[in-house]
C-alpha cells in the first residue's frame, strides 16, 4: 500500500512535499516537450521542461530524495542525466545508455536519486540522440544542511548562471551531420541562461544586487565543445566551491569554465550603483564569440559601459589557472568532519590506466575513441546484461589495455568497458596528442585532479603530483598536446561513465565505460533493481530476479 501511495504522490504532485521519517522527500513532475525560442535571433525548435528554455533549476540540500517524473512528450525517446551527482550505490538513475533504457516517446519514467554526502553546484541535461543541442538542460543545486558550517557567510541571493556555446540548426540536422561524416564546424553564438545581449542593446537585468551586499553565482558550462571565459567588468570573483568541494577562497578577475564544469564564485556589490556586464566569451577557437548579461545595481538606471574586460590569450594562462586551484582542507563538507581527513597522496596506486584520445576515419566516416577503440551505445544498456547474466551476448571486457601502444592508427568501432576491481585505488591518465582542447568527466564519482601539463605523461611525472589539496571533482581539462592525471578510489559499485564532455566526439565514440562489481551482492554495495525499470534489447519482458536482502 505504502509503495501504491509514493506512486501516486509522483504521479500528481508537481510541488513541494515531504515525509517526516527519515531525509525528506521532494516530488517533481517534469512535462518534456518540444517549442520555438529564437536563442541567437532566429526561431528553432528547442526542448521545453514545463515550458522553460533552459529547464527549471532543481533546488536540493544534502541527503534529500529527489523523486522526479518525467514524461517525454517527444517524438522519439528521451533520458535525462545529474551531471555530477555520485548516485552512491545507485547506478541505475544515472540516465546514460549504459545504464538505462531511455523513455519511450509518449511514456514517462520516475527518476529517485539522493545527493548522499554531497554539496556544490552541477547541472543535468539530456544523453540520448544530440537532445543537448536543442535543450533541455537546467541548474542543479545542492545546499548545505544547516548543520553543518559553510566557510562564507550566507550571501544575500544564490543565482544560476548557464553558459553554453550555441548552433542555430536543431539537433536533428546536426546530428545528420555527424552521421554522414560531416564535421559541426564552429558553432554560432554563446548563450547565458539561454539568451544572446548586446553591448548597448536594450538589455533586460537578469540579476538584481544591492548596494553593498554579497551574492553567490554559480556558473557552469552546459555547453557542446566550447571553453568560455567568464567576467564581470569591474568586479572580483572569490572562488569558493567547484563540482561539489569547497575550495580556497582566491579572487579571479575572469575563470575558464571549460565543458561540463561549474564553479561557484561570490561577488560583493561593491562599485558605483549602475549596470554591468558579465561576459561570457570562447577560449582556443580560431573565432572568438561572445555573449552579455546585465547585472543591475537596484534602483539604478545608468547603463552599462561599452568597454568590456578582455579575454586572456593563450592556454599556459588557463593551466595557470587551474594550478591556482586547491582544496578547502580546513572545511567540512555534507559531512562534520574536515575534507582534508582524506589523505589520498598516501594511498598506494593498485592500477593506472592511461587514456589516449584519437580521431581516425572509420568506412569513410570520422570517428573518435579512447586507445583505438570508438564506443558504440548497445540496444540493451550494459548495466542490464550484466544485471541479466547476459554480458557476454551484449559486450567484452577489457577490448582496450592499460598502456595503449605508442601510436594509434586505427579505430575499431565496439562497446567499450574496462573492468575494474571494487574499492581499489587507482590512477587514470587522460594524454591528448591532438590541438584541440579536451575535457573529460567521470559519472558515480569524484576524483583528485592531480596534475595537468604539457607534453607526454611518463612515471616520472607523478613526482609533480599535488598530493596533498588536489580539488576533488568531476571533471577534467586537458590542454592541447598535454596530459591530466586524476586519483580515485573505485568504491561505487554500479557501471559508470567516462566521456568527452565534447558533444560531437562523444557522440562519435569518445567516451566508455566502467564496470565495478561488488562481489557481495548486497544492499550494502549496492540498491536493488528498481520496479520501475525500463527494459529493453534482449533483456525486454524478463521478470527480474530476487532482491538483495
Amino acid at each position: 500500500m505504502e509503495g501504491r501511495l509514493l506512486t501516486v504522490l509522483v504521479c500528481l504532485v508537481s510541488t513541494v512535499a515531504i515525509v517526516n521519517a527519515g531525509d525528506p522527500y521532494f516530488f517533481y513532475t517534469w512535462n518534456v516537450t518540444y517549442g520555438t525560442a529564437s536563442p541567437l535571433g532566429v526561431p528553432q525548435k528547442v526542448i521545453l521542461i514545463n515550458g522553460q528554455f533552459p529547464g527549471p533549476n532543481l533546488n536540493s540540500t544534502s541527503n534529500n530524495n529527489v523523486v522526479i517524473n518525467v514524461f517525454n512528450n517527444l517524438d522519439e525517446p528521451f533520458l535525462l542525466t545529474w551531471s555530477g551527482i555520485q548516485h552512491r550505490k545507485n547506478c541505475w538513475q544515472d540516465g546514460v545508455a549504459g545504464t538505462s533504457c531511455p523513455i519511450p516517446a509518449g511514456q514517462n519514467f520516475t527518476y529517485h536519486f539522493q545527493p548522499k554526502d554531497q554539496i556544490g553546484s552541477y547541472f543535468y541535461y539530456p544523453t540520448t540522440s544530440l537532445h543537448r543541442f536543442a535543450g533541455g538542460f537546467g541548474g542543479l543545486r545542492v545546499n548545505s544542511r544547516l548543520l553543518i558550517p559553510v566557510p562564507y557567510a550566507d550571501p544575500e541571493d544564490d543565482y544560476t548562471v548557464l553558459i553554453n556555446d550555441w548552433y542555430t540548426s536543431g539537433h536533428t540536422a546536426l546530428k545528420n551531420f555527424l552521421d554522414s561524416g560531416r564535421a559541426l564546424g564552429l558553432p554560432n553564438g554563446v548563450l547565458i541562461n539561454g539568451k544572446s545581449g548586446t553591448v548597448g542593446g536594450k538589455n533586460e537585468p537578469l540579476f538584481t544586487m544591492k548596494p553593498g551586499k554579497t551574492y553567490k553565482y554559480r556558473l557552469c558550462n552546459v555547453g557542446f565543445k566550447s571553453t568560455l571565459n567568464f567576467r564581470i567588468q569591474n568586479h572580483k570573483m572569490k572562488l569558493v566551491e567547484m563540482e561539489g568541494s569547497h575550495v580556497l577562497q582566491n579572487d579571479y578577475d575572469s575563470l575558464d569554465v571549460h565543458v561540463g564544469q561549474c564553479f561557484s564564485v561570490l561577488v560583493t556589490a561593491d562599485q558605483a550603483a549602475k549596470d554591468y556586464y558579465m561576459v561570457a566569451s570562447t577560449r582556443f577557437l580560431k573565432k572568438e564569440l561572445s555573449t552579455v548579461g546585465v547585472i543591475r545595481y537596484a534602483g539604478s538606471n545608468v547603463q552599462a559601459s561599452t568597454e568590456l574586460p578582455k579575454t586572456p590569450v593563450g592556454w599556459a594562462w588557463s593551466m595557470n589557472q587551474f594550478r591556482s586551484f586547491r582544496w578547502n582542507l580546513t572545511a567540512s563538507a555534507a559531512r562534520p568532519n574536515p575534507q582534508g581527513s582524506y589523505h589520498y597522496g598516501k594511498i598506494n596506486i593498485t592500477r593506472s590506466i592511461k587514456l589516449v584520445n584519437s580521431k581516425n576515419v572509420v568506412n569513410g566516416k570520422v570517428r573518435f575513441g579512447f586507445n583505438g577503440v570508438s564506443h558504440v551505445d548497445t540496444e540493451t544498456p550494459l548495466k542490464l546484461a550484466e544485471y541479466f547474466q547476459m554480458a557476454e551476448k551484449v559486450f567484452k571486457y577489457n577490448v582496450i589495455k592499460d598502456e595503449p601502444a605508442a601510436q594509434i592508427t586505427a579505430l575499431t568501432v565496439q562497446p567499450n568497458v574496462l573492468n575494474i576491481t571494487f574499492r581499489t585505488f587507482v590512477e587514470i591518465i587522460f594524454e591528448n596528442h591532438e590541438k584541440s582542447m579536451e575535457s573529460f568527466h567521470l559519472d558515480g564519482y569524484s576524483f583528485f585532479a592531480v596534475a595537468s601539463e604539457p607534453g607526454r605523461w611518463t612515471p616520472e611525472k607523478r613526482k609533480n603530483y599535488n598530493l596533498l589539496d588536489a580539488v576533488s571533482r568531476h571533471t577534467v581539462q586537458v590542454y592541447p598536446k598535454s596530459w591530466s592525471a586524476i586519483l580515485l578510489t573505485f568504491d561505487n559499485a554500479g557501471m559508470w561513465n567516462i566521456r568527452s564532455e565534447n558533444l560531437e566526439r562523444r557522440y562519435l565514440g569518445q567516451q566508455l565505460y566502467v564496470s565495478v562489481l561488488s562481489p557481495e551482492k548486497s544492499l550494502r554495495d549496492e540498491y536493488n533493481i528498481p520496479l520501475n525499470t525500463n527494459l529493453c534489447g534482449i533483456v525486454k519482458g524478463l521478470p527480474l530476479s530476487a532482491s538483495y536482502t
